[in-house]
């Protein structure tokens, strides 16, 4: 009998539209303002409309085919979808170069690539008619047999002759990366409180006050009074930021439903992976997330860790999700798993992978469940 409904945001409560949004827009920018690399600039600016921003978008991941790619790999976290896109064509670019500029690039490659160093290549490529090539990535990745970012130091080495081991985990770039896309996210009003860092470029207004339900935001405050009313324990585990969390739940007036300590996010994510460094990655699949969200943010990083998997009563946890990292964490933990579609992952995957329940809205969670305790 299921005792405990773990649920994920985006994709399940929340539309993932701006987040993919923020995320094409992040690449976007890094690849033309002169903050980064450069190419082209009059085509960057800090406010899109909704046109412009579905074109960017649809430029960059390819009408969503990355995005669903990568999340078919278990990809979950969108700051991770954009250091693959944006270090792959980093890649791409200096490869169009090569051949004139090996002893620079061989430089740029030995350490961490910081914003110094992107300027650095800026200056360099400025110097060249070369050509971004969103359309390379799928077939490049599909031959992939290794964890995606290493296979971005194998794609170095091939296509740069450098052998390099710098794109392999969360490095500098990486967290300039996760930086824009904050930018893009928030805002300028909240950048600063979000990461600790101020705007590096002004002027965006960000999507916080532009949230998406995937119902209405009654229907699913009724589905939590519901839950909790008939005695189950109800939790948050996402991907999303705190910031991101707290404030979407507090203007749509959801957060009375849960225990503070039982909303696990990536902000949770971040500092366990800074307190144990040998664990990390330990964002979805990685079942971390869940399972603290499980135990409570009072119950220390290293007693989640060690919890013995899977869960001795995993049968009386359901977690609910929209994608297959979600599935995967839920499988470590020997818990049951409810796909819900209104995420990026299909009917077909779900159905392939023998998904315990897959609903067609998260509302649908109130009848499978109360079948259970009936």
């Amino acid at each position: 009998m299921v005792q405990t409904i773990l649920f994920d945001i985006d994709g399940v409560l929340l539309s993932e539209e701006r987040y993919f949004d923020a995320s094409a827009l992040t690449v976007w920018e890094l690849i033309h303002s002169e903050k980064y690399l450069g190419l082209g600039a009059d085509q960057f600016k800090t406010t899109f409309n909704d046109e412009e921003i579905a074109s960017i978008r649809d430029t960059v991941f390819i009408n969503d085919q990355v995005l669903k790619f990568l999340k078919s790999k278990g990809l979950n976290a969108n700051w991770d979808m954009i250091y693959l896109t944006f270090s792959f064509q980093l890649i791409q670019l200096l490869s169009q170069i090569k051949d004139k500029e090996q002893a620079k690039i061989s430089e740029w490659l030995k350490n961490d690539i910081d914003r110094k160093t992107l300027l650095e290549i800026n200056e360099v490529l400025s110097k060249y008619d070369i050509n971004v090539q969103f359309d390379l990535f799928i077939p490049e990745f599909q031959q992939s047999k290794t964890k995606l970012f290493q296979f971005l130091n194998i794609l170095a080495e091939k296509k740069l002759g450098v052998k390099t081991e710098i794109f392999s985990g969360k490095s500098v770039l990486w967290s300039i990366c996760e930086h824009v896309s904050q930018e893009w996210y928030v805002g300028d009003e909240y950048v600063l409180s979000s990461t600790g860092r101020p705007s590096v470029q002004k002027g965006k207004k960000g999507f916080l006050t532009d949230e998406q339900t995937l119902a209405s935001r009654e229907e699913i405050s009724g589905l939590f009074q519901d839950l909790t009313d008939a005695g189950l324990t109800i939790g948050i585990g996402t991907g999303r930021p705190e910031l991101e969390t707290v404030k979407p739940f507090e203007y749509l007036q959801w957060h009375k439903y849960f225990d503070p300590n039982r909303i696990v996010t990536a902000d949770n994510v971040l500092l366990a992976e800074k307190e144990h460094q040998d664990c990390a990655p330990l964002a979805k699949p990685h079942p971390y997330t869940y399972i603290q969200a499980l135990k409570g943010n009072q119950t220390s990083v290293a007693s989640c860790l060690k919890e013995q998997l899977p869960l001795e009563h995993g049968d009386q946890i359901l977690i609910v999700g929209d994608s297959f990292a979600d599935l995967l964490a839920a499988r470590k933990m020997g818990c049951q798993f409810a796909a819900v579609l209104t995420g990026l992952t299909g009917r077909k995957e779900f159905e392939e992978h023998r998904a315990d329940f897959i609903l067609d809205s998260v509302l649908d969670v109130k009848s499978i469940v109360f079948s259970m305790i009936r």
